[in-house]
């Protein structure tokens, strides 16, 4: 990479917010734990540091902690929030807790600096206890707000920058232009970034790990593996095998568009595997997430490694995962939002040499410009996101082959619905949900007392952080009056208009 920019993880859990916006500006960035060592730190091509946001105060005794000697390392650093308050009181200054606290949209006074060029005096997203109460020597106040009086400093000698508030969040409007600012301004960034760069080097990168090794595919029919196998197919050839595991989890008509889409048009050498019984099997009783989770991720590489036997064996195992599943899995200093079936859902014994995750560092919007630069055809680029354990993530409670047939059914109907409107790429993610519900209503003048569906759509750029869509009323309408009409045991619906945060996509 040319330039690269390397995040210290405080744990914060959307410091990867901050990564996206550095890419996004066009360098490539990587989300280190805050304790790496330095060596690692500098890497290649290091032009910058940024320190992300922590829940520890920088004055505990016990506080995450950088090596010093990220200072000293001859790069811009630039902290935000709790960054900003362990870079003042690493550096002599004094941190403590704050006269009056921040949450939320804060009007703020900018003064003149390179960080904020072009950057008119607005509101921040604040969310504080604490503060920089006195500046190290050689730095200077460059904002400020009403309880805040150092809301930002500078030591513009040294190219060290801290903002208390988030420029990484959307609430910060200008937040997008700080971030250009440290990165061009102060690092001197040429900003030439691109996922469509990337491909050749995903590509080499997949030859130097298995050389001439055999290649086991997990394929959902996603975009994150498909994506993946065909990167992986351009990398080995025929010594790629895509598998495809029926789990009895999958969408109405799901396995007969998988395989003759991969078949078919991408040429893929796919193997079937018809696994339904064994999946619902293990899954019987089962209510609680993560253990349907981790059952679901344990299964799909014993399925695996069994198909490998098969075909005289592989060394390696492909999977489509992407840098979302590995954050919200849980980092070194991150907490678990929920383990993915292909990170923290997987199994201690994999009987695989290795694995080969060649988009492991990349978000969903990355994946898809990388889909379309390999030339996959564009509804497979922009399939909607399905997820590895399928519908048991989208049934609460028990899993069973009733309520699968009513979520599959209404979810067919929400996504015929979708498309008819014109609105199948403009949402970034739809689907229902077997809320598990019982309620009391009326059918045909009789009184029922039968389910509840739940309707999730959501925009989204990165599937980190979304909003709930707004989708119009008469549409909402014909979903609604369609499930209950065609659905046996449905008697009521309702629109899920939770945001992530604090909600996730998924409801499990």
């Amino acid at each position: 990479m040319p330039e690269r920019i390397a995040v210290l993880d405080f744990g914060a859990q959307y410091n990867q917010l901050i990564a996206r916006r550095v890419r996004e500006a066009g360098v490539f960035s990587e989300l280190l734990p805050y304790n790496a060592p330095l060596s690692r730190i500098r890497g290649d091509a290091l032009s910058g540091v940024i320190l992300s946001g922590g829940p520890d105060s920088a004055y505990w005794e016990d506080a995450k902690r950088c090596d010093p000697g990220v200072f000293e390392l001859g790069v811009p650093v630039l902290g935000v929030c709790y960054g900003m308050q362990l870079m003042a009181q690493q550096l002599g200054g004094r941190v403590g807790e704050a006269p009056v606290r921040e949450f939320g949209r804060t009007a703020i006074r900018f003064a003149k600096s390179p960080l904020f060029a072009g950057v008119d005096s607005e509101t921040v997203w604040m969310t504080h206890n604490d503060a920089v109460l006195a500046l190290p020597q050689g730095f200077r106040t460059i904002a400020a707000t009403e309880h805040c009086p150092i809301a930002a400093f500078a030591d513009d000698a040294r190219r060290l920058y801290g903002i208390q508030f988030h420029a990484e969040v959307a609430h910060t409007p200008q937040g997008e232009r700080i971030f250009r600012n440290f990165l061009q301004n102060i690092c001197g960034c040429a900003c030439t970034y691109s996922v469509a760069g990337l491909s050749d080097a995903l590509i080499d990168q997949v030859r130097a790990q298995v050389g001439d090794a055999r290649v086991l595919g997990a394929l959902s029919g996603g975009v994150d593996s498909s994506v993946a196998s065909v990167l992986v197919h351009r990398a080995v050839g025929d010594r790629l095998t895509c598998i495809f595991v029926d789990h009895g989890l999958l969408r109405e008509n799901e396995a007969e568009e998988v395989l003759g889409f991969y078949r078919d048009k991408l040429r893929l050498n796919v193997v079937a595997v018809d696994a339904r019984r064994r999946f619902l099997d293990r899954l019987a009783g089962v209510t609680e997430p993560e253990r349907k989770r981790r059952i679901i991720g344990e299964e799909f590489i014993r399925v695996f490694e069994e198909e490998a036997k098969k075909l005289g064996g592989a060394d390696y195992l492909l999977q489509g995962t992407i840098y979302p599943d590995v954050i919200e899995s849980g980092t070194e200093t991150g907490a678990t939002i929920k383990s993915h079936h292909n990170v923290g859902g997987l199994p201690r014994d994999v009987g695989f040499k290795g694995l080969v995750e060649p988009l492991r560092m990349l978000f969903k919007d990355e994946v898809r410009a990388l889909g379309e630069h390999l030339g996959i055809a564009h509804e497979l680029v922009w399939r909607q996101p399905f997820p590895g354990p399928g519908l048991a993530v989208r049934i609460l409670g028990e899993i069973t082959e009733e309520k699968l047939a009513i979520l599959r059914r209404s979810d067919a109907i929400l996504r015929e619905e979708i498309r008819l409107a014109g609105l199948a790429e403009q949402i970034w993610q739809y689907f229902t949900v077997f809320t598990g519900i019982r309620s009391v209503g009326v059918m045909g003048d009789l009184r029922t007392y039968d389910y509840t569906i739940g309707v999730r759509a959501v925009t989204s750029t990165d599937a980190m952080t979304v909003e709930w869509a707004e989708l119009p009323y008469p549409l909402l309408r014909r979903i609604s009056e369609r499930i209950i009409a065609e659905v046996p045991h449905v008697n009521r619906v309702v629109y899920d208009i939770t945001s992530k945060p604090p909600g996730t996509i998924e409801w499990l």
